[in-house]
């Protein structure tokens, strides 16, 4: 069954994790909206490799129009925290159990949204400190899946294990 998975992004996100989970998403039949500050924008990621035109501004969405949510890293999830928008956004997705997929710096997005206290997560190892900070139970494995939904991986190297998990939880 097709599940909607909405994409939060902006300049400088993490090239590949956006291009692979989106080609592994897309090739289990889902359908990707990239959210980002304006609807036409077009963000280039940090490494130069891939660039996303920004299909729905934050201000024409609602997370009751998606199944899922994917938290691309990079310097993204920095630059989106600091807008309430997204911040309710995220949280609405933690508050209804639907799944939430974060890699690298994706849950500094998390930390803001105050959705990630009690959860097991990982992330990029700088940012272990604030999740544990923030009351997360913090694990340094490629891939942590918490019963919340909430599935997350910490670099690049986790993609492969991180995009089936992905997969898996959109089967259920």
């Amino acid at each position: 069954m097709s599940k909607k998975v909405a994409v939060v992004i902006t300049k400088l996100f993490e090239d590949v994790e956006f291009t692979s989970p989106k080609e592994e998403l897309e090739g289990g039949g889902h359908t990707i909206t990239t959210i980002g500050f304006e609807a036409g924008e077009t963000v280039e990621g940090k490494k130069g490799e891939a660039s996303v035109t920004i299909d729905k501004g934050i201000d024409d969405v609602s997370p009751e129009d998606f199944d899922a949510l994917l938290i691309p890293g990079g310097f993204s999830p920095d630059q989106l925290r600091k807008d309430d928008r997204f911040l309710a956004f995220t949280k609405a997705f933690s508050d209804d159990r639907k799944p939430i997929f974060s890699i690298c710096h994706g849950p500094q997005l998390l930390i803001n949204a105050e959705v990630v206290k009690g959860k097991d997560i990982t992330a990029v190892k700088q940012v272990a400190v604030d999740l544990k900070n923030a009351g997360a139970n913090f694990y340094d494995k490629e891939v942590v899946i918490d019963e919340s939904g909430l599935i997350s991986s910490r670099t690049p190297d986790d993609l492969p294990a991180f995009n089936k998990a992905m997969i898996d939880a959109l089967s259920e």
